[in-house]
Formats: C-alpha cells, sequence, structure tokens
C-alpha cells in the first residue's frame, strides 16, 4: 500500500482519518490511540501479514526492555540490561538483514558457510533503531513508558513505519497525550494537504520521471558499455533521483501525519545547498544523522579523546551507517567515502583555523567552489549507493573520469540535459518544502482562517483536486515504489 496508490489515498487515508477523530471524540485519547495503532498495524499487515509477528514481537521485546532497565535499580545493573536487549535487537537486524551478506562475503575468501532463503521484513532498519534509540533514552532516564499503548502506536504510527523518519519518544509521546491533537483543525489539514502535494508531486512528476535516465546508465555499466557523457548523465539522474524520491517520501509523511494533528521532525533541509561535507549531513536523512551522531559516534567517544580517535571514530559511524542501509559491499564504500570525506573537510576546518581564515573564507567565491566540490564528492558517493556491485560502480567512475569502454553502445541524450540542468537548479536555490508550507502558505492559511475561511476551503479542495490527479498519474506508471522502502 504505498503512500503513492489509489488504496492509500482514497480508502485507507480516509477512513483511518475520519475514524481517528470519530473515535477520540466519543472514546478519548485512549481510544483514538488504539484506532491509529490498530490502523498502523493494518498498513504493515497488508505488505507481508507474517511479519506482524515479528513486529509485535519486537514491539513487546522492548517496551518490557524499557522497563526492565528504567527498574534496574542501579547504574550498572541498567547499563547491563540495555546492552542485552540492544542486543538481541541487533541479532534479529543481523539475522533478517546481513547472514546471507557475511556468508556470501565469508564463502568468498573461502570459508564455507550456508545460505539460508531469508526475505527482510519491510521497515526492519527503521524500526529497530527508533526501539534501540528508546532503550539508550531509557538508560540515560529520558524517558519511562508505562502505557503499552502509547508505545505501540510510537513504533507502529503508519506515516513514518516503513521508511522513517526516525523517531524520539520524547518527541512523539507528548504529541499523544495532548488533548488537542484529538481535534480536528483546519489549519492542520491545510498545511499537511500542503506537505503532501509537494511530496507526491516529487515523487511522480519527478523522481519516477527520470529514474529510467539512471537506469540506462547503470544498466550499460554493468555490461560495462558507457561512455563518459552517458555516465555523468546517469550519476547525476539518480542524485536527483534518489533526492525527490526520498524527501517527497519525507513530505508526504510529514504531510499525512499532520492530518492527524502529529507532528514529524523534518528529515531534509535542503542538503543540494550544501557547501561542504559537514553540511550535507546536517541537511540530508537528518533523524539518521542525529541517531548516528546521538547513538554511535558519541558512544563510540566521539570527539572527547582526541583529533586522531575522533576521525576514526567518524569512519566507523560512517562505515556502519552505509552498511545500515543495505547488506552489500556498495552500501559499505559509500559510508566509507562519506568517512573520508568528513574526515578531509574536519581537517580543512581544522586547518582553517589554525590559519586564522576566518568562518567566511573565500567569500562568495570560496562558498561556490565549496558547494561545487561537495556535489561532485555526494554525486561519486552516490554511483556506489546505486550499482548492483562493486564492478558496476567502477565502470562509471571510470567512464565519468574520461575512461573510453571499448563499446560505447549508449550516448547521453542531450534532450535529457534539459531535464536534469532545471531540476539540478531548483534543487540547488529553491526552498525547500518546510519553507514553503511553514512560511507563505501558513501565513495565507491564517489569514483566511482569522477571517471566514473561505480562502482555506478553496485551497483544500484545490490542493484534493491535485491529489487525485497525482495518483492518476501514479497508476499509470510501473515504477512508483519509493528507493528507501528496500532498506
Amino acid at each position: 500500500m504505498l503512500f503513492t496508490s489509489g488504496l492509500f489515498l482514497f480508502l485507507f487515508l480516509p477512513i483511518t482519518l475520519a475514524g481517528f477523530f470519530v473515535v477520540a471524540r466519543f472514546g478519548g485519547a485512549a481510544a483514538g490511540i488504539a484506532w491509529l495503532a490498530a490502523a498502523s498495524l493494518t498498513f504493515y499487515g497488508y505488505w507481508v501479514p507474517q511479519f506482524l509477528i515479528l513486529l509485535l514481537g519486537s514491539i513487546a521485546l522492548n517496551f518490557c526492555g524499557g522497563l526492565v532497565i528504567a527498574g534496574a535499580g542501579s547504574r550498572r545493573r541498567a547499563w547491563n540490561c540495555a546492552a542485552l536487549f540492544i542486543a538481541a535487537d541487533l541479532l534479529i537486524l543481523g539475522y533478517y538483514k546481513y547472514y546471507n551478506f557475511f556468508a556470501e562475503s565469508l564463502g568468498a575468501i573461502g570459508i564455507a558457510w550456508p545460505a539460508l532463503s531469508v526475505v527482510l521484513p519491510i521497515g526492519i532498519s527503521f524500526f529497530t533503531f527508533t526501539q534501540i534509540a528508546y532503550l539508550v533514552d531509557a538508560y540515560h532516564g529520558k524517558v519511562r513508558e508505562h502505557r503499552p499503548l502509547s508505545y505501540l502506536l510510537f513504533v507502529t504510527y503508519f506515516p513514518h513505519l516503513i521508511a522513517g523518519p526516525i523517531l524520539h519518544h520524547a518527541e512523539m509521546m507528548p504529541q499523544f497525550a495532548d488533548r488537542a491533537t484529538y481535534r480536528p483543525r483546519l489549519r492542520n489539514i491545510g498545511l499537511g494537504l500542503g506537505f503532501l502535494v509537494i511530496g507526491l508531486a516529487k515523487k511522480v512528476l519527478v523522481a519516477d520521471s527520470i529514474s529510467d535516465m539512471a537506469d540506462a546508465a547503470f544498466n550499460a555499466a554493468a555490461g560495462g558499455a558507457v561512455g563518459p557523457a552517458h555516465a555523468w548523465e546517469g550519476a547525476i539522474a539518480y542524485a536527483l533521483q534518489i533526492y525527490f524520491d526520498f524527501s517527497g517520501y519525507s513530505d508526504m509523511a510529514v504531510g499525512i501525519s499532520l492530518l492527524f494533528g502529529i507532528r514529524l521532525p523534518f528529515n531534509f533541509d535542503s542538503p543540494y545547498q550544501s557547501t561542504s561535507i559537514v553540511d550535507f549531513w546536517r541537511r540530508w536523512h537528518m533523524t539518521l544523522s542525529r541517531f548516528l551522531r546521538d547513538y554511535l559516534y558519541i558512544a563510540l567517544g566521539g570527539n572527547r579523546r582526541g583529533k586522531a580517535r575522533r576521525y576514526v571514530n567518524l569512519f566507523v559511524t560512517m562505515v556502519l551507517g552505509g552498511l545500515w542501509h543495505g547488506a552489500a559491499w556498495t552500501f559499505v564504500i559509500w559510508g566509507a567515502l562519506h568517512g573520508v570525506y568528513l574526515i578531509i573537510n574536519h581537517v580543512w576546518n581544522w586547518a582553517a583555523a589554525r590559519l586564522a581564515l576566518g568562518p567566511d573564507r573565500g567569500g562568495r567565491g570560496g562558498r561556490i567552489i565549496g558547494w561545487g566540490l561537495t556535489m561532485v564528492a555526494v554525486v561519486v558517493a552516490w554511483v556506489f549507493f546505486r550499482a548492483t556491485s562493486v564492478g558496476e560502480a567502477m565502470h562509471m567512475l571510470g567512464a565519468m573520469a574520461g575512461r573510453q569502454p571499448s563499446q560505447d553502445v549508449l550516448a547521453a541524450t542531450p534532450s535529457h540535459w534539459l531535464v536534469l540542468v532545471p531540476l539540478a537548479a531548483a534543487a540547488a536555490l529553491l526552498p525547500n518544502s518546510q519553507r514553503i508550507v511553514d512560511g507563505p502558505l501558513a501565513a495565507a492559511l491564517d489569514r483566511s482562517l482569522a477571517r471566514r475561511g473561505d480562502g482555506a476551503m478553496i485551497a483544500i479542495g484545490g490542493a484534493l483536486i491535485v491529489v487525485i490527479w497525482l495518483a492518476m498519474v501514479a497508476a499509470s506508471r510501473t515504477n512508483s515504489a519509493f528507493i528507501y522502502f528496500n532498506f
């Protein structure tokens, strides 16, 4: 049940939304939470029903783990309990996501290890990380949840369950407890539809439209026959595809959740406007960056043990972040590249500070150069992220570096650049969805609602018409699954 499907947009979502407010109106907040949790389990079970058992088992394990940690009585015992439950989470994730990867890797060096037919449960990386964060926060005394129904909704809440954002317990539970959440507000509906329309447009009109450009280049590279221009076309197309695809999903998740009066954290802040790799990771997949920083990098020691250890911690964090995305060496290399990029960036910042170059070194020209270098580095790394093998990635990078293949069976299409260049300019120059929706759109809604609200109703009606049209466009295509649903 994709967010872009008619089944979701015109059946599941309206029924769930209307039922939520009706049930909460007559049964109170607890009934609203129960309704939304049941709807979320239905949403997840629609994909692969048998994995509901795994999801519910994981939730029961971690809810009990939080109670055990909170009641451990001593810091040492709490730490031991947290380590035990986190290890259980990682073992479950490791079995489903990484067992065959490690078996194949061992086989490649001559160590026989049996392969198993393991099906990856959808969303397992996201709901596992969400709950590991909960356990760590419980250890630090930041959270203590005694209501199993609220915890069930926290983990399964359908707008974020399949592909994030990765939630913090502390940012959701106060919203579940707030009585205002269970009363429909026209402002939330208007803003939610704004995010939903922008996200749908990013996915349906942009990401899905350029996916064939990326696929053609990478497929050619898999056969060793891709030329320089075509390789760059494919790499840039994929960089734009994954941005508009994932940020489109994230906008839709924020918008859908806002219809229910619940704010999810933003996942993107114009990452292709970054002027450094450090800046990029403050803007790209921000909830994953937050998790990696708070629960891995800092746990490894962060920057508290000298520069050398800091750089090792950065590298290890990014390698594991790459592995989190997928069980393949291409993802490991993608993470390792970003680890190296971050180290270079921090060394440069340290050297610039020693030379007293100042925070605005180079002025506007320096920022433009920084942006260009950052984007080239990001695009190069995306090649490994998209490639199905290291060999395919090396063919792409070789062609991008100017090495001509023996046979260039596909050439770059000039008309494709007429699409890619404006999209790249939009990603690099235009304001992002939250600045649009929470800025001028919110201001216009507030002005309308302060009067009679007629303008708001007209805008909401127009947004619904656009949603219907975009859903029809999505239904006419076959490649509408979100990229991050694979992780």
